[in-house]
């Protein structure tokens, strides 16, 4: 069997204590994997790396894609960027994967059976922090959701479902009420299982779904989602299973990965051989069944159930009756090596598929994108802020072809024949509509206003895609 080379950080308070706990359990498994180790965190910044990630770690975690960290602590004041959001963003790691598991009764949960994956898309969203201040009242954040970015999460997420031998995915959006970004991700959810007919699929409005991850997490399987909600979810997950501190976490991308516990570095246990190396255990195991070894990751997975049924347990998880022995780091690692080989007798033991989780972007057909108007946003702040007085100047404007459709003010139409009630803010937005437009029509019109004084704040051109509209309409259109 050929070897894996892969990236390992040992990272800031107990991180170096973990990783070499975990890397003693991947070496006595006999694991065919290489090792290639970089500094990363507190130390580089305070070497002056802002990013916590010096020139020569950049060579070695690109040439080699693939990265076990351990926890970082990020050194207190500004000017440090997060490490995290560095090589999510550098490498291009679209999917946040974090399972989220009760294990009891060893360990303390209300709801026993839970086994619950959430895929957080990691790159898009209202996370893009594209954000204005529009007005004196108005600021706007633009929720950025695209084709490729929800067709590799999504896809992900049926690829993990399968080579964890899981039974249903679940795609959660809010697409009852923002019908083209969140409808674009549930199309295309909805595209992409039926690629999969062995594995169940179903699609839940975000509120109702977390919901019931909070009160019924057994009817759910794998959970796929945008970055805002997913995000969300994760941190629901977490307390209910009430395991935070044995999982594991994945950032993956086309063709990088980065593995780590979902804790921090606990600077304060640091060094005292009291950490529980669990957390980054299970991204290890994560790790293996993403390269491609899932064999190996069965064994140590299960060794590592075996110590928690036979009760040895770190201090952070000990409590009587359930546990037999308290120990510190290095003497679960040499539990968990002890146990290599067997399977639990209670927790479920598991079986991953091999071949390792990869996904192929689709090529789509190009489509007809035609202009069919614009909204032009003004700022418009007189002092009755009578929607007529600002639609009645707007009326004496001849844009042909372009013609005027209505005004809102705050997505609810205002002008004409509309209730006021809902003009509270000083940013307007006025729809043209027309036939064989070019965008020389909708600079004369820009043109138009701004000669009768209106401030002109922001525009947005309304498009068709093979005739399918490609903008909301505003409420009471």
């Amino acid at each position: 069997m050929s070897t894996q080379r892969i990236v390992v950080a040992h990272g800031d308070g107990i991180g170096p204590e973990i990783t070499n706990a975990v890397l003693r359990v991947l070496q006595a498994n006999n694991t065919p994997l290489e090792y290639e180790f970089v500094e990363i965190g507190e130390r580089a910044y305070l070497k002056g790396h802002s990013t916590g990630i010096s020139p020569e770690a950049w060579e070695v975690i690109r040439a080699q894609r693939i990265l076990l960290k351990g926890p970082i602590t990020t050194p207190q004041g500004g000017g440090y960027k997060s490490v995290n959001v560095t090589l999510r963003k550098a490498l291009g790691l679209f999917a946040n994967v974090r399972p989220c598991r009760a294990y009891t009764p060893y360990v303390a949960s209300l709801h026993p059976k839970m086994n619950v994956v959430i895929l957080r898309e990691n790159e898009e969203d209202l996370y893009a922090g594209i954000e204005y201040r529009q007005s004196q009242e108005v600021v706007l954040d633009l929720k950025v959701v695209t084709r490729p970015g929800s067709e590799s999460i999504i896809r992900y997420a049926f690829e993990y479902a399968r080579a964890y031998g899981r039974k249903k995915v679940t795609c959660m959006t809010k697409d009852n009420i923002m019908k083209m970004t969140d409808g674009l991700f549930h199309r295309v959810f909805d595209e992409i299982a039926r690629e999969y007919p062995e594995l169940k699929s179903d699609h839940l409005i975000i509120d109702i779904g977390a919901a019931r991850l909070a009160a019924q997490p057994e009817m759910l399987d794998v959970i796929v989602t945008l970055n805002l909600y997913g995000d969300i979810l994760s941190d629901i997950a977490a307390q209910v299973a009430g395991s935070i501190g044995l999982a594991g976490s994945a950032n993956v991308g086309q063709d990088a990965a980065m593995f780590e516990a979902v804790h921090g570095s606990a600077p304060d246990i640091a060094g005292k051989d009291i950490a529980n190396p669990s957390g980054l255990l299970n991204a290890a195991i994560q790790l293996l069944v993403h390269v491609g070894l899932a064999h190996d990751a069965q064994r140590i997975r299960n060794a590592w159930l075996c110590a928690l049924e036979d009760g040895i347990h770190t201090p952070d998880i000990f409590r009587e009756p359930f546990s037999a022995q308290r120990v510190g780091t290095r003497a679960f690692a040499d539990a968990v090596i002890e146990r290599l080989g067997n399977a639990p007798e209670f927790l479920d033991a598991l079986t991953y598929r091999e071949g390792g989780i990869h996904i192929v972007p689709r090529a789509l057909p190009k489509q007809e994108q035609k202009l069919v108007g614009v909204d032009v946003f003004l700022v418009w702040d007189k002092a009755d802020r009578a929607p007529n007085v600002l639609g009645n100047q707007i009326l004496q404007i001849d844009a042909s072809p372009l013609q005027f459709k209505m005004m809102t003010n705050r997505g609810v139409k205002v002008f004409p024949d509309a209730n006021a009630e809902t003009a509270r803010a000083d940013m307007w937005r006025c729809r043209y509509l027309g036939e064989n437009l070019a965008f020389d029509h909708v600079l004369a019109l820009l043109e138009q206003i701004n000669r009768r004084g209106i401030h002109i704040n922001k525009i947005e051109n309304l498009y068709t895609f093979d005739g399918e509209r490609g903008y909301s309409l505003g409420q009471g259109e």
